[in-house]
């Protein structure tokens, strides 16, 4: 049987503020939109987000997850989202058995929910809520070479119409996000975004070169200013590690008012 998985990391926005209506995020809502009309309607998803870490990967495997409203400051309306889409205890154990047998140790964790990196995006996507749903974590060490090293592993999942989400964010300094527009700040963000956009884009990066620059992403333009913590781009790299090429389509969203990306894979066997 030919297996299907689709890649898509995205620039999930400002905690809840993609479905409260904030102008500032109508870009990033549409992209998403759009990507999901595009593509097949997948038959599981796996959810890799920036708001979880652990010191080992792991993986939500309960049959009904509930939410994690963790973001604060926000409307009453925020707490009460719903978002009840159903586990895949299946999938979950598939992850967990590719990461183990490429000698990353992983873990189940039947309780724990989904986090706003998660319900959010796929609230947009797929409001319907009825696609089986599993949540992977970063490792908390933040290392980049240990993120493409789980997304390889990822590549030996046996599962159909998959789609992997990578849920970040290319830009997220989050003192710039409220500091005045300067021409200083657009310039970095979109230095950052240009040698982003490149990597995960030029056919003529051979991929040892492409994985060195996700290795040494410090080395980017303005890269800590862009990302002061690296977690909002980790997820990037699980994807691309997947993948294992350029992307196949790309977006830009500007969001609070900085350019960021998105970039989507399919692999077909």
């Amino acid at each position: 049987m030919n297996k299907r998985t689709d890649i898509l990391f995205l620039s999930h926005g400002g905690g809840p503020m993609p479905l409260l209506g904030d102008p500032d995020h109508r870009e990033m809502v549409n992209s998403l939109e759009q990507f999901a009309a595009k593509m097949r309607q997948p038959d599981a998803i796996l959810v890799i987000s920036a708001h979880w870490e652990e010191a080992v990967p792991t993986i939500t495997s309960g049959a009904a997850p509930g939410l994690i409203y963790d973001y604060y400051g926000f409307p009453p309306e925020s707490y009460e989202i719903q978002y009840p889409s159903p586990g895949e205890p299946a999938l979950a154990q598939q992850v967990c058995q590719a990461l183990q047998s490429a000698g990353i140790a992983a873990r189940l964790d039947e309780k724990r929910g989904y986090d706003h990196g998660m319900f959010v995006p796929l609230k947009v996507m797929y409001p319907r809520a009825d696609i089986p749903c599993v949540q992977l974590s970063l490792v908390n060490n933040l290392d980049a070479e240990t993120h493409l090293q789980i997304g390889r592993a990822l590549q030996a999942l046996d599962y159909n119409n998959l789609l992997v989400i990578g849920s970040g964010f290319s830009f997220h300094n989050m003192r710039a996000f409220f500091a005045p527009d300067t021409p200083d700040i657009r310039a970095r963000n979109q230095a950052f975004e240009d040698w982003l956009l490149d990597t995960c884009v030029n056919p003529d990066i051979d991929e040892a070169e492409r994985s060195r620059r996700f290795i040494e992403w410090e080395r980017a333009p303005h890269a800590h200013f862009c990302h002061p913590r690296e977690e909002h781009l980790l997820p990037l790299h699980v994807c691309y590690g997947m993948a294992g090429r350029p992307c196949d389509e790309h977006a830009v969203a500007t969001i609070l008012r900085k350019k960021s990306g998105l970039f989507r894979w399919s692999r077909a066997e």
